[in-house]
């Protein structure tokens, strides 16, 4: 019986446990106090926005959204219950907000889409030469950034999950506990995902530099 008392205070302690200065700095931010939330975008500011750039690929839309993020910690920090590190519970309101983003542009470019081709005939071949002449350059510096081009667009033809897992991985090289704890999912998933938006990633960058 003692056995069993002790596992579960073991199993019901917290994941994690901030520290002093994380509690002081959670209640300033629960005061409003404007010189913590300066300090926070100060601090998380280069690391959302990088996060959110890499799953929409458009900086406007990334700063917009970066600052959507903030405006919601604002308005929810009294919901941060400290049950994980305060930078884990930013970036998934980040991710979330990326997500409903990406939902948001492909509705709107499928309308786009539809008028476009309604005004106008679309030549493929264009936007394919274009392409081709891009990859095919021979200045060193300029196949580096063409690689990290096509990178890009690879990640962004994912699928927002998929992109989210590379991103956060292999990107921004989170733990997979960390990952967890912004997606939701169990670890086993996590890894399991992980591992076909890899081998998706693969596959696009294979057919795009042939």
């Amino acid at each position: 019986m003692e056995a069993s008392a002790r596992r579960i205070r073991v199993w019901s302690r917290p994941r994690h446990e901030m520290s002093i200065a994380d509690r002081l700095f959670i209640a300033r931010l629960r005061e409003r106090e404007e010189d913590a939330f300066s300090e926070m975008v100060r601090l998380e500011g280069d690391r959302v926005f990088n996060l959110v750039y890499r799953m929409v690929g458009d900086r406007s839309e990334a700063e917009d959204i970066a600052q959507e993020v903030f405006v919601t910690v604002f308005k929810q920090i009294d919901s941060f219950r400290g049950e994980s590190q305060f930078s884990t519970w930013l970036l998934r309101i980040a991710a979330n907000h990326a997500k409903n983003r990406i939902k948001y542009l492909a509705r709107r470019r499928t309308t786009d889409d539809d008028v476009n081709e309604m005004e106008t005939d679309h030549d493929p071949s264009l936007a394919d030469r274009s392409m081709q002449a891009r990859i095919h350059r021979p200045d060193t510096i300029l196949e580096v950034a063409e690689l990290g081009d096509l990178l890009e667009r690879a990640i962004a033809a994912l699928d927002e999950e998929q992109r989210l897992l590379v991103v956060l991985r292999d990107m921004e090289e989170l733990s997979y506990e960390d990952i967890c704890e912004i997606t939701g999912l169990p670890e086993g998933t996590v890894k399991s995902r992980l591992h076909r938006a890899r081998m998706e990633l693969k596959a696009l960058l294979d057919k795009n530099t042939r």
